[in-house]
């Protein structure tokens, strides 16, 4: 048990879309504000030592929260695959690094699910991790951050360093990235079809054919299981963190259309890849370890998330 109340904690990636739900989340588990750090890239790049040694020096966390990532959907992961492995690699790499070095009390590695063989049976198991590799179209970020928890275990095992992995699946909430050239497929399709309604358009076009499925968490859930496992998990082994549910892109799509008011036809483009077949979770081990499970079910996350995504527009 790691009492949260008292420590520097340092969130990379806390001014994100998952970042500022955590910091929500810990202040209101009781957190001080002057407790909570967020780097920002302006001032500290993770993925150079020296902006992470000097990090580390200014702030002095006695808990680091590793959100910090460069992602994105299919197509980003197509057209920067060394850029995302790269990135995420050097980042992690150099704050386990550094927290090894340093009097740091916990460190919480948040990975992905993109770790995961192609063809993993589901629901997926935390053992699954190791037997396959990754979905092409992601493999480079997925492998970066699988490389992580090697790197987690290795430095408990040799420094003692008290790091713990978690694997959430595919997140979306108010706040998430909408951009049409990076955002995964929940934002880019609430986008798509909220235009099309705007437009009066009588088609949306969606990539892939639809049969495809994934599993999805609502950002604030997902902030939840992350202060409950920084506050109550200690131990090696990787835990999942989802809804513990599937949907074909298929039914997705249909379903964020009628939500939308879009009344008019899909094209689906085969041309497009639809990534890894199937995604969903086992999410036994994270309640049995620190009790998470989610609260906020799947159709109110996603009026909640077209909500806000109208609210911006005006």
């Amino acid at each position: 048990m790691t009492d949260i109340h008292t420590q520097r904690i340092v969130v990379t990636g806390g001014a994100g879309f998952l970042g500022r739900h955590l910091i929500e989340e810990l202040q209101s588990r009781g957190v001080p504000p002057a407790n909570l750090l967020v780097p920002r890239r302006r001032d500290y790049d993770l993925t150079h030592e020296a902006d992470v040694v000097r990090m580390y020096d200014d702030l002095r966390p006695d808990i680091v929260i590793h959100l910090a990532a460069e992602v994105g959907g299919i197509g980003a992961n197509q057209a920067q695959p060394g850029r995302f492995f790269y990135a995420n690699m050097a980042m992690g790499l150099h704050l386990l690094e550094q927290a090894r070095q340093r009097p740091v009390k916990k460190f919480v590695q948040v990975g992905t699910i993109c770790a995961y063989p192609k063809f993993t049976p589901v629901p997926f198991r935390e053992e699954d991790i190791w037997n396959g590799y990754p979905e092409e179209t992601n493999a480079p970020y997925g492998v970066a951050k699988k490389a992580l928890l090697v790197m987690v275990q290795a430095y408990r095992q040799q420094y003692g360093l008290n790091g713990i992995y978690l694997l959430p699946v595919n997140l979306y909430g108010p706040g998430d990235n909408f951009d049409p050239q990076t955002s995964h497929v929940i934002p880019a399709l609430i986008r798509k079809f909220c235009e099309a309604v705007d437009k009066g358009a009588a088609e949306v076009e969606v990539w892939g054919t639809g049969s495809a499925s994934r599993e999805f968490l609502y950002a604030k859930d997902a902030a939840r299981a992350i202060a409950l496992a920084a506050e109550r998990y200690d131990a090696p082994d990787p835990v999942n963190v989802g809804a513990g549910f599937e949907i074909t892109i298929r039914d997705l799509a249909e379903k964020i259309g009628a939500m939308t008011g879009f009344t008019g036809r899909l094209v689906w483009d085969p041309s497009k890849p639809d990534g890894q077949p199937r995604r969903c979770l086992d999410t036994r081990r994270a309640l049995d370890q620190f009790g998470f499970k989610a609260e906020v079910g799947f159709d109110e996350g996603l009026k909640r998330t077209i909500d806000w995504w109208r609210a911006q527009q005006g």
